[in-house]
C-alpha cells in the first residue's frame, strides 16, 4: 500500500512499513528494498566486491552490479535496490574502442537469443567476438581519491569518499593492437547507490596508435515507454538511471546542458521492441563526441572521461536533485566548501587593506578582487608578485583568504594563438567569436603564468572568467595539440590539470562552466547578468526565482548569486545599494535571501559599509549565517517559487542535525499577511513530533501527519520575511 500527497506542486511516495519509491511500475520484493531511505539515515552495509562461481559482485547496499566470467567477461545484472529495478535487457560490451578506424569491442559476449530481456541460462550459449579484448584477470583495492583536496575554508563535508575499487583488465590477441592493455575500473562508493566507471588504455609497443573513440560504458538499458512510432529525440529515456561525465562545458550553468558524452542510441539488435521502426532510445554510450584522433604515444596511458552513474528511485525531481546533490558532496567533497566572500572593486593597494579590513569588522571571510579591479595575475614581474604577496601576507595575519579574477576565452589574443575556425582556416568561429587556443604558446603560457603567481603570492582564490568552454582549434602548430581531431581533449586535459593542481593546494576556484569534478569549488547559481540594472525590488524577487530554480539539482555551496553595491550593466540609481546606509532595509533582505539559502553572493563594491549603522547590520547577518551555517547549508526543499502574488520560500532539511529544519518564507506584497499550508518534514527525520521556534524564540510543538507534515500557519509583515528552526522533541 502507497500513500500519496502533494504539497505546492512537490509529489512524494511513501509505503505504510516502508520509504516506498516507485519507478517504472517495479514490483518491491522485500529482500531488495533496504529498511530505511538512505537520504534520511545513512545505510550502514559497506561497498564489497565478492567472488561467487564464475561471478563476481559488487554491492553496497543499495546498487548491485554482477559480472559473469565465461569465455570472457560480462555485466548481467544491474540492479537498483532501494526498489528491485533491474535496469539491463541485453548484454553488451564493457567498453568499445576505434583504433585506426578499426573497432574492437571489450568485453561482453555476443549470441543473447532475446534482446527485451535476459535469462541467466543463456550465458552457456553465448560467445567472445571474433575481434574481442578479453578479460585476463582482475584486482580489487580501497578507492583512491580522485583529487588530493586540501581545503582552507570552511566546509560542510570535509571528508573524502570511501569504498571499493574493481579493475578488470583486458588484452587481444589481434596482431595490430595485441601491445595495448585496456582496464575497465569501477569505483563502487558507500552509502550511496552510484557506481564511477572509466576506462585506461596503456600502450606496451613502440608505436603509436591513434584513438579515434573511446567508449567508455555501453548499457542496454529497459525500455521506459510502450511507443509504436516516435523518434529518439521524442521519446523517453530511462529515467531510473542519472549519469554525469567529468567532461561538460558551455557556459549554461546546468549539466544537462553542458554534457558533452552522453549518447541515448537505438539498438538494432532488439527486434522485439514496440516501436515499429525500432527507435527506442534504450543504448546508452558514454564518449566525447568531438576527439576523433588522440595519439597514443609509445608508454603512454590514455585515461577516459570518468561516468558517474546514480541510480534514481523516483521521478520526483525534488527527490532526484536531492540524490544529484548528495552525489556532489560526497564524491566531490570541494563542492561544500563555501566561504564568505566580498567583491572587491579596487583601484589601489590601500583599498584593498581597507576590505581586508572591513571583512574582520563584519565577520566576512574572503575578499576577492573583482573584474574592473587593479589586479593583473599574467603579470609575473618581480614588483607585482612582491605587491601582491604583501597585500596575502596582510590578509593572512588577519586569518581573511584572497584570491582575484582573472579572464581567459573571451578576448582576442592573436593569429598565431587565435582558435582556428576549420572552416576558414582562419582565426574565428570560437565559442565567444575569438579567442585563445589553450594549447597555443600563450594558452600554455598563461597556464604557467596563473601557477606562478598562485605560488609566489600565497593567494587563496582564483575567480577564472571565461574557463575553456570546448572550442576545437584547427591550427597545426600550435604546441599543446596535435590538429583539429585532438584539439578539443588537449585543450580539456591542460585546463583541468590546472584545476586539479590549484585544488590539491588549497585554492579555491570559481568558475562559470561545469567543471565541478575537475576540482573547481563554484559557478553562478543561473541569471541574467542585465537584470542587475533593474531596481532593487525587482532584484529580490529575481533571485529569490534564481534560488528556487538554480538549486534543484546543485546545492548552495556549490552557487553564488549577485549584488551590485555600485552600478553594474547600467541601470539607475534605483538598482544599486550605495549610498549602502540609505538603503539597508534592501541590502540586508538581499543578505537574508542568499544567505539564508546557503548561496555567497558578490557584493560587487568598493566596501561592506559606510556607517557604524550599516557594519552593524552587516555584522548581525553574518552573524546569524554563521550560528544557522550547517543547516543554511544543507538540502533544500522548494516550497513555493517567487511571483510577487503571493508568499514563496523553502526549507532547508538534515536529519543528522540538531536542527533538522530551517525555514525561510518571504512576503512580496504591500501588506500583512497570514497564510496555512501543509509544511513537509519527510526529509527532516522527523516522525511524529516537530518543535517549531520562530526568530523571536517562540516555540510551538506540532504532532505530524501521516504523510511526514504538519498544518502550519505564519504572519509575515508587509515586504518582509521569516525563519523558523525545526527540532525534534528530546
Amino acid at each position: 500500500m502507497r500513500l500519496t500527497f502533494f504539497c505546492n506542486g512537490m509529489r512524494f511516495f511513501k509505503t505504510a512499513l516502508l520509504v516506498g519509491l516507485i519507478t517504472n511500475g517495479n514490483a518491491q520484493g522485500i529482500e531488495s528494498v533496504p529498511a530505511r531511505d538512505w537520504l534520511i539515515k545513512p545505510i550502514s552495509q559497506k561497498a564489497s566486491v565478492r567472488e561467487q562461481g564464475n561471478s563476481i559482485i559488487i554491492d553496497n547496499g543499495l546498487v548491485r552490479r554482477e559480472f559473469v566470467k565465461t569465455s570472457n567477461l560480462a555485466c548481467i545484472s544491474y540492479t537498483n535496490l532501494t526498489n528491485g529495478q533491474q535496469l539491463l535487457r541485453a548484454v553488451k560490451p564493457e567498453a568499445r574502442i576505434i583504433i585506426d578506424q578499426k573497432a574492437y569491442n571489450v568485453g561482453g559476449l555476443v549470441g543473447q537469443i532475446e534482446n527485451a530481456y535476459f535469462l541467466p541460462e543463456w550465458i552457456r550459449g553465448m560467445r567472445t567476438g571474433e575481434h574481442d579484448f578479453v578479460e585476463t584477470k582482475h584486482s580489487i583495492s580501497d578507492i583512491k581519491p580522485f583529487l588530493n583536496w586540501k581545503s582552507n575554508t570552511w566546509a560542510y563535508n570535509s571528508q573524502q569518499a570511501t569504498g571499493k575499487e574493481l579493475i578488470f583488465e583486458f588484452e587481444s590477441t589481434e596482431e595490430a593492437v595485441k601491445e595495448l592493455v585496456v582496464k575497465v575500473h569501477y569505483e563502487l562508493y558507500d552509502g550511496i547507490p552510484l557506481i564511477v566507471k572509466w576506462v585506461s588504455i596503456e600502450n606496451k609497443s613502440a608505436r603509436s596508435f591513434k584513438l579515434n573513440t573511446v567508449v567508455n560504458e555501453v548499457l542496454g538499458l529497459v525500455e521506459e515507454e510502450s511507443a509504436v512510432v516516435g523518434t529518439p529525440g521524442e521519446m523517453k529515456k530511462q529515467h531510473g538511471i542519472y549519469v554525469e561525465t567529468n567532461y561538460a562545458f558551455n557556459n549554461a550553468m546546468r549539466y544537462d546542458i553542458s554534457d558533452q558524452t552522453t549518447h541515448w542510441k537505438i539498438d538494432s539488435a532488439y527486434t522485439s521492441q514496440v516501436n515499429y521502426n525500432f527507435q527506442t532510445p534504450c543504448l546508452l554510450e558514454i564518449y566525447p563526441e568531438k576527439a576523433p584522433g588522440i595519439e597514443l604515444m609509445p608508454g603512454e596511458i590514455f585515461k577516459s572521461v570518468r561516468t558517474h552513474e546514480l541510480l534514481m528511485d523516483s521521478f520526483d525531481r525534488q527527490r532526484r536533485g536531492m540524490m544529484i546533490k548528495k552525489m556532489y558532496s560526497t564524491i566531490a567533497p570541494w563542492t561544500t566548501q563555501n566561504p564568505i566572500f566580498m567583491h572587491l572593486v579596487s583601484k589601489n593597494d590601500e583599498e584593498v587593506k581597507v576590505a581586508i579590513d572591513q571583512c574582520v569588522a563584519t565577520g566576512y571571510e574572503a575578499v576577492i578582487l573583482s573584474f574592473g579591479s587593479h589586479l593583473d595575475m599574467e603579470d609575473s614581474s618581480a614588483t607585482n608578485i612582491r605587491k601582491w604577496k604583501e597585500l596575502a601576507n596582510y590578509a593572512h595575519a588577519r586569518h581573511i583568504l584572497l584570491g582575484g579574477y582573472s579572464l581567459f576565452s573571451s578576448r582576442r589574443i592573436s593569429d598565431e594563438d587565435d582558435v582556428v575556425d576549420i572552416k576558414t582556416g582562419k582565426p574565428g568561429g570560437a565559442f565567444f567569436g575569438n579567442a585563445p587556443c589553450f594549447g597555443s604558446k600563450w594558452g600554455l603560457t598563461y597556464r604557467d603564468k596563473i601557477k606562478y603567481f598562485f605560488a609566489q603570492t600565497g593567494f587563496d582564490i582564483w575567480e577564472n572568467d571565461g574557463p575553456y568552454p570546448g572550442d576545437m582549434c584547427a591550427s597545426t602548430t600550435h604546441p599543446g595539440h596535435r590538429d583539429y581531431e585532438d584539439s578539443q581533449w588537449r585543450q580539456m586535459e591542460i585546463q583541468k590539470e590546472l584545476y586539479h593542481w590549484l585544488n590539491e593546494r588549497g585554492v579555491y576556484i570559481n568558475a562559470p562552466d561545469w567543471y565541478f569534478l575537475d576540482g573547481t569549488n563554484k559557478i553562478a547559481i543561473g541569471y541574467r547578468e542585465v537584470n542587475f540594472s533593474l531596481s532593487r525590488d525587482q532584484q529580490k524577487i529575481l533571485n529569490r526565482q534564481n534560488i528556487h530554480d538554480g538549486l534543484q539539482e546543485k546545492t548552495g555551496s556549490m552557487s553564488w548569486g549577485f549584488v551590485p553595491l555600485t552600478k553594474y550593466q547600467g541601470g539607475d540609481e534605483s538598482a544599486i545599494l550605495e549610498p549602502l546606509s540609505e538603503h539597508l532595509k534592501d541590502y540586508e533582505q538581499l543578505m537574508i535571501q542568499y544567505y539564508g539559502a546557503g548561496v555567497q553572493a558578490c557584493y560587487r563594491g568598493p566596501r561592506l559599509y559606510d556607517t557604524e549603522a550599516t557594519k552593524a547590520v552587516v555584522r548581525k547577518t553574518v552573524g546569524w549565517y554563521k550560528k544557522y551555517r550547517d543547516i543554511l547549508n544543507s538540502d533544500i526543499v522548494q516550497l513555493r517559487r517567487a511571483d510577487g502574488r503571493d508568499w514563496d520560500g523553502f526549507i532547508h532539511v538534515n536529519p543528522r542535525l540538531q536542527q533538522k529544519g530551517f525555514l525561510m518564507l518571504y512576503n512580496p506584497l504591500k501588506e500583512k499577511i497570514t497564510r496555512t499550508f501543509r509544511l513537509p518534514l519527510y526529509y527532516t527525520g522527523l516522525t511524529h513530533v516537530a518543535l517549531i521556534t520562530d526568530k523571536n524564540g517562540m516555540t510551538k510543538k506540532y504532532m505530524m501527519g501521516r504523510n511526514y507534515d504538519v498544518e502550519f500557519t505564519f504572519t509575515i509583515e508587509a515586504d518582509a520575511y521569516a525563519w523558523f528552526v525545526i527540532k525534534g522533541d528530546q
